[in-house]
């Protein structure tokens, strides 16, 4: 195999353009063997599998800087750049990353788990090299979903007033995670579409072939005719109008048309715009009909021989099912999404309510101000929103909502640890982020019965904005209450009542805290558990009567500690004089925690019940020694 025989991007310069379709095909079939075991990115990378090789082929990486937007994209790069022994432990606890990774590979050179990103860092480091006066080449690929971000269009807008030299490869499949959206995606599709533009400028190539050059003056003119066509067929050209070159479309999955377009590319002296046509999946059919559902694939479980095995929803289908629910009684409900229909639940409510759907594409900004303005005119939007991804749209939650005090409701999935997707996906800053800004309410759930109240307590509330933040996880497999219910704002609840310690936690980690119970109690020694599901406001009452038993407690919050449950219990014990109590913060600390499993990053930071036993044992005979003391 040609594919054992490439351990970085030199091994390919003396490959034939035939050998580069057999080591594509292999590749491929190296991509659907390893990830069908570690799961992963699958569809998105068996697309660009010819692009990758291509730019590897033609130019010269890491001297020339290769800037993946997002990095969903990247496994063939990782594989061409000698980490292919490294895939067995794909998205593993000290494994390889689902991402661009610089620690890696001197090859990475940008890291994005967020979308959009590439443009930027590509004038970044475009201006970089022209200050330094180097000459390498600056190559950034960007899907077509990114470019309806507006970071990507505040590139371009740049990169055409700059004029540095750089070559953009727009990978357009037509997706995203999900199918795209919007008046960009309409307009490429024009593009894909004209046959008529592609047919005479093929005719005009070859008859202009046949003419012999006559000097500058003739290659201007031609040029000149050449745009006119393109001007008028295509109904103006876009990418050009930014200032870039615009070159295609070409077929992404010809290497031969490829090494030309590029190499037609690189002769230009200014930023250049390769508008690449590609299948998400292409080579796998399974991943060629579904690219949503093979975007991001599950490794392959052993089967239980026979056995079936009920598994309770997850959070965020519990999500979807109760938002139908509400709006099937409240008209005004609508739900936005920045293109995650599936990923936040929402492919039943689409179908269910078409018309009160509103997927706005990589967007986040757009989609919070968005939601903003309809709750101003009487709505009740529901921005259902990764915690990782509602970072992006900080000012307009601080500016375009929070300060108006507008009736949005925010439903954050992925709150907490996410696994695999590791450092970039985590949701563990939005209590941080969120808790300091006047007006807004914020939940979690212990349970999925628990959200389904919260929805109706969030739907139902009209003093401002108010948010629901919930684990990627199943949920336990609670009876669900026949009558949907809302909760009293800022009231906590005992779940476990004990007489020598405290334990306040919410979401998931009220597990852990019944774990560390169950230990202590077989100790001889009982512990009150509360779960302390309303973050902001908290629960003063219960907090000053856990202050006057004065017992030791834990604070357990999967989220940062800097900024989360803990500091909140701590900033209120100090606001109202309640000095030296025994209080322990565990949550994630000041680091950034990479991919593993949900379990191991618990355990890399001490949310477990074992710590939180030996933390409380600890604390309780640090106690009993001073009370002897005295």
């Amino acid at each position: 195999m040609l594919l054992d025989h490439i351990n970085g991007p030199a091994d390919l310069k003396s490959l034939t353009v035939q050998q580069l379709d057999q080591l594509a095909d292999e590749i491929r079939q190296f991509l659907i063997e390893k990830l069908s075991v570690t799961g992963g990115h699958l569809a998105s990378n068996l697309g660009v599998v010819e692009l990758t090789l291509a730019m590897h082929y033609l130019f010269d990486s890491p001297n020339d800087k290769f800037i993946y937007d997002v990095g969903h994209q990247s496994y063939v790069h990782k594989i061409l750049t000698g980490r292919k022994q490294d895939f067995d432990r794909l998205r593993m606890r000290n494994g390889l990353c689902g991402f661009i990774k610089r620690a890696e590979s001197e090859h990475d050179v940008w890291e994005a788990g967020h979308s959009s990103t590439s443009l930027s860092a590509a004038m970044g480091m475009a201006l970089a090299r022209d200050f330094k006066g180097e000459h390498n080449r600056i190559v950034a690929m960007i899907g077509d979903g990114a470019l309806t971000g507006g970071m990507a269009l505040e590139a371009l807008n740049h990169i055409g007033h700059e004029k540095r030299k750089m070559i953009v490869v727009l990978n357009d499949n037509e997706m995203s995670i999900a199918p795209n959206v919007g008046a960009l995606h309409q307009y490429l599709g024009k593009i894909r579409s004209d046959r008529h533009y592609q047919k005479a400028k093929e005719e005009l190539s070859q008859f202009l072939n046949k003419i012999p050059a006559v000097g500058g003056k003739f290659a201007k003119v031609s040029s000149r005719v050449k745009d006119s066509i393109k001007y008028l067929l295509v109904h103006g050209v876009l990418f050009e109008q930014f200032g870039l070159t615009y070159l295609g479309p070409v077929d992404g999955h010809d290497i031969q048309q490829l090494l030309e377009i590029f190499k037609q590319a690189d002769s230009v002296n200014g930023p250049v715009l390769v508008h690449a046509v590609t299948l998400k999946g292409k080579g796998y059919v399974p991943a060629e009909q579904d690219s949503y559902k093979w975007h991001g694939i599950s490794p392959k479980l052993e089967s239980n021989k026979g056995m079936k095995v009920v598994v309770p929803p997850t959070y965020t289908d519990v999500f979807g099912q109760v938002l139908i629910e509400l709006a099937e009684k409240d008209d005004r409900i609508v739900a936005i999404t920045p293109a995650m229909p599936g990923g936040s639940g929402l492919f039943k409510f689409a179908d269910r309510f078409p018309g009160r759907m509103i997927d706005v594409g990589i967007a986040e900004q757009h989609a919070a101000t968005l939601s903003g303005a309809l709750a101003l005119e009487g709505m009740k939007p529901v921005f259902a929103v990764y915690s990782t991804f509602l970072q992006r749209a900080y000012d307009q939650v601080v500016h375009d909502i929070c300060r108006q005090n507008l009736n949005v409701v925010f439903a954050i999935d992925r709150a907490g640890f996410v696994g695999p997707d590791g450092e970039t996906h985590q949701g563990v800053y939005d209590i941080a982020f969120l808790r300091h800004i006047p007006n807004i309410v914020i939940m979690m759930p212990k349970d999925e019965n628990e959200l389904r109240r919260m929805m109706k307590t969030a739907v139902d509330y009209n003093d401002g904005p108010i948010a629901v933040r919930y684990p990627r996880m199943n949920g336990l497999g609670v009876k669900i209450d026949s009558a949907l219910e809302p909760l009293p704002i800022g009231v906590w609840e005992t779940v476990r009542e004990g007489d020598s310690a405290v334990i306040v936690a919410i979401g998931p980690m009220l597990q852990v805290a019944e774990e560390a119970a169950e230990q202590l109690k077989r100790e001889g020694v009982t512990v009150k558990i509360v779960n302390a599901r309303f973050i902001k406001p908290l629960d003063e009452k219960m907090l000053l009567g856990l202050a006057d038993e004065g017992k030791p407690m834990i604070v357990l919050d999967e989220s940062s500690v800097l900024g989360g449950l803990g500091s909140a219990v701590l900033e209120f014990y100090s606001l109202h004089g309640r000095h030296g109590l025994p209080i322990r913060i565990i949550g994630v600390p000041d680091i950034f925690v990479e991919h593993a499993t949900i379990k191991e990053q618990r355990e890399e930071v001490g949310l477990t019940g074992e710590r939180v036993a030996s933390e409380l044992k600890a604390m309780m005979t640090r106690r009993m020694i001073r009370s002897a003391g005295k």
